[in-house]
Order: structure tokens, then C-alpha cells, then sequence
């Protein structure tokens, strides 16, 4: 009890005006603050001033206009929104580097949308909170083939499948915790304590839990086997405590083969979950994907088929820390798979028009328990840069539901300046 007081102490501060803003842990921000001290012998000729000299300042500003028109709510989401973001990094030395990442979530103008936070359930979701939050600080150690990174950090698995930063959202999410990565040969060695997940739904608390608090671990390794093959093994273990995050706790561990046989690349990965920690559901289930990738001249095309698994109908495959809104379809009717698990089965056409980068992806949706046919999805992005530093977007995405959600489409057009 007086350990969990300490760290919703030290995880969390009321601003001036009473709203619960989120501040980084121990193992952030006031870590890295402690482990500034440490750097100037550790760093050893390098000097601190001469880091903080010569560092580097990033600005960035995106907005967003997202629309969601979902069967069942009779109002329509009309989101305008925008992320203002600062970044900042010491110059490198051989031994010690250092940063930090600010963002800014705000509302500019058409709040018709419900963002978990504000209370506006009469609208369909659109997970972009408004608010500041700290995305980085952090202190990066580096020793030979050796780093060590400890802080408030950016953290991406492989494709983001297990482990990664949902950046499509304005409030990226981050970790809080200690990585350790090594290179030996052709092994890479990615290894993570995370004692905080900083989610998409944060800095405050609202229909979900801005933070995941608990002692959690990612390992990844992979091995170029041969020249253009890749054999990846991963084990995750997500040990969360707070609101909803022992539903979602869960240990996976896996495999993972990508080859190159020009022009074609397969990807296969299997994995198996299970209950960890204080879940309190024992299941037991897979997680399987086949995928081929085919470049031809100016088009790429890919064919994938996708098990997340069921145990018998009681509980489903997860994906706690996953950037979800990559797989499964944009509209995000399967961001938890239901309890009957999904077999996905897509495919996407890749090309460029002008300048412009054009995707379509279709899929079709049915349960891996139980032989329900879900529905399907039709999507089509488009990116289109106007100069090397500003590029727009305008993607939409729609859902015909058969026995499984509702209809639901979704569309955006997003501006990204980065300066």
C-alpha cells in the first residue's frame, strides 16, 4: 500500500488549475535529472558544456481534421486537432548523449468528437486528449557495442506489433524504464524494464487510464542468418497494475522469419499468450501471420493472412503496447480482438501518382472460434509531399459490418510540418 502511494506520487501533480497532469516517474525525468550529475565522469574528456553547445533543437507541427460516422451513435465525429512538438538532443559523444520531447495536444475550433476525456459521449471516438505532456527525457550510455538508455523514451519493436509508439495519435506513446541494446556480429540483442506505460489516452485519466504502472519486460533478438534473412525471436511480459491493465496483462513469447527472394518477401510469425500477473482470467492462446510482399516496377503489392487467436470463445490474443491502428484496419474496430479472436485475411496495392503515394487495402474479417463472418474493410491513403518539410495527408477508411460492430467510416486529412 505505502509502495503504491509513492508511485502514484511520484507519477502524477495537480497544475494550478486542478487537472491531474501526468509527470514522468522516477525512472524519467527525475532520474535522468539525478543521472545528469553522473555524466560529466562518465563522459569523461566529452564535457557537459560542450554537449548542451552543441545540441540540437527540432520543431514540429501537425494537424488534423478526422471525421467518424459510426451506425448506433446518432452523432457524427468532427475532430479538428493539432500537436505541437519540441525536441531537443545534446550533440554525440562516444560515450553519453542526452534529450528530452515536448508535445502540446490541442483543440483548434470543432471539438464534436469524444476524446476519452472530455465527456462528450454522445459522439464516436477519437482518442486525441488535449494536453502537455513530457514524450522523452532520457540519458543514453554507450560503451562499445553496448548502449544503455534509461528515462522517459521512444521505444519500437520490429513492425510495432508487440511494442511500439502509436505515433499516428497526437500523445505518442513512450516508456518509462531502462533498455539495454547490443550488437555482437550479426546478433542484435533489444532488451527492456518498463515500470510505465505513457498511453495514447493520457496526460489525464479518463474512460481510459492515462498510464500503465507495473514491472514489465520486452526482449527481442534477431539474427541475419543469411544475406537478406532474418530469424527474430521476442518474449514480452507485460505485468500491469492499474484500472484496466491487469485485464490486458499477459506474457507472449515468439517467433519471427522475414526473407527476401527478389521480388518477393515472406514474413511468417507465430507466438503464443498467456495470463501474467493479476489477470484475472487464465486462457491460453495463439498468434499467427503469413505475408508476402511483391516489388515490382513502381508498385508494391502484399497478400497477408493474420490469426489472432481464441481459447474456445472464453479469452483472445492481446496486444497491450502494440501501435494498433497499423494492423487490423484503420477504422480500429479490432484494437481488442473479441473473445472469439479474428482471422484476418488482406491485401494492399502500393503506387505512386505524380508525386503522390497511393495505398488501397481491403480485408475480410471472421472469427478464429465459432466461424462468424465479422465483416469487411476498404481503405484508401494518399500522401502527398508538398516540400522536404511538409507533407499531407488524406486517408479514409470504411467498414461493413455483418456479425460482428457496426458500420463505421472514418476519414482524415492531416498537415505535418517539421522544421
Amino acid at each position: 500500500m505505502r509502495a503504491a502511494c509513492l508511485k502514484h506520487a511520484l507519477g502524477r501533480v495537480k497544475s494550478r488549475g486542478g487537472r491531474t497532469l501526468r509527470r514522468p516517474t522516477f525512472l524519467s525525468f527525475a532520474f535522468v535529472a539525478f543521472l545528469a550529475f553522473l555524466i560529466p565522469p562518465a563522459a569523461g574528456a566529452f564535457e557537459v558544456g560542450e554537449a548542451v553547445a552543441g545540441g540540437k533543437t527540432a520543431l514540429g507541427f501537425r494537424y488534423r481534421l478526422e471525421t467518424v460516422s459510426q451506425d448506433g451513435i446518432d452523432e457524427d465525429a468532427l475532430a479538428s486537432t493539432a500537436r505541437a512538438r519540441l525536441t531537443w538532443n545534446s550533440a554525440e559523444s562516444e560515450s553519453v548523449t542526452f534529450g528530452i520531447e515536448t508535445d502540446y495536444s490541442l483543440i483548434l475550433g470543432i471539438e464534436d468528437f469524444n476524446s476519452t476525456t472530455n465527456g462528450k459521449t454522445r459522439y464516436p471516438v477519437v482518442a486525441d486528449p488535449d494536453g502537455f505532456d513530457l514524450n522523452q527525457a532520457f540519458v543514453k550510455f554507450r560503451q562499445d557495442n553496448l548502449t544503455f538508455t534509461v528515462g522517459r523514451q521512444r521505444i519500437n519493436h520490429g513492425t510495432q506489433r508487440f511494442m511500439g509508439g502509436v505515433a499516428y495519435r497526437n500523445n505518442e506513446q513512450t516508456y518509462d524504464g531502462v533498455r539495454i541494446q547490443s550488437a555482437a556480429g550479426a546478433l542484435n540483442l533489444d532488451y527492456a524494464y518498463v515500470h510505465n506505460i505513457n498511453r495514447i489516452f493520457g496526460p489525464d485519466d479518463g474512460a481510459q487510464p492515462g498510464d500503465w504502472y507495473g514491472n514489465s519486460h520486452a526482449l527481442r533478438a534477431s539474427m541475419e542468418t543469411a544475406p537478406g534473412h532474418t530469424l527474430a525471436g521476442y518474449a514480452y511480459l507485460w505485468d500491469l497494475e492499474n484500472d484496466n491493465g491487469p485485464a490486458n496483462a499477459n506474457s507472449t513469447y515468439g517467433l519471427e522469419y522475414v526473407g527476401a527472394f527478389d521480388p518477393l518477401t515472406i514474413t511468417a510469425a507465430v507466438s503464443n499468450q498467456s495470463d501474467y500477473g493479476d489477470n484475472p482470467v487464465s486462457y491460453d492462446a495463439m498468434h499467427y501471420l503469413i505475408q508476402g510482399d511483391i516489388r515490382l516496377e513502381g508498385v508494391s503489392i502484399t497478400v497477408a493472412h493474420e490469426v489472432v487467436g481464441s481459447d474456445d470463445g472464453a479469452a483472445q490474443f492481446r496486444f497491450p503496447a502494440a501501435t494498433l491502428h497499423k494492423f487490423q484496419g484503420w477504422t480500429d474496430k479490432f484494437l481488442i480482438a473479441p473473445v472469439t479472436g479474428v482471422r484476418d485475411t488482406w491485401f494492399s496495392v502500393t503506387g505512386k501518382v505524380g508525386v503522390a503515394t497511393v495505398t488501397g487495402v481491403f480485408h475480410d474479417f471472421r472469427a478464429d472460434s465459432g466461424g462468424a463472418d465479422y465483416g469487411q474493410e476498404l481503405g484508401l491513403s494518399i500522401t502527398y509531399p508538398v516540400r522536404d518539410n511538409l507533407s499531407l495527408l488524406f486517408k479514409i477508411s470504411s467498414y461493413s459490418a455483418d456479425e460482428f460492430a457496426t458500420d463505421t467510416t472514418k476519414a482524415w486529412l492531416m498537415f505535418d510540418w517539421r522544421w
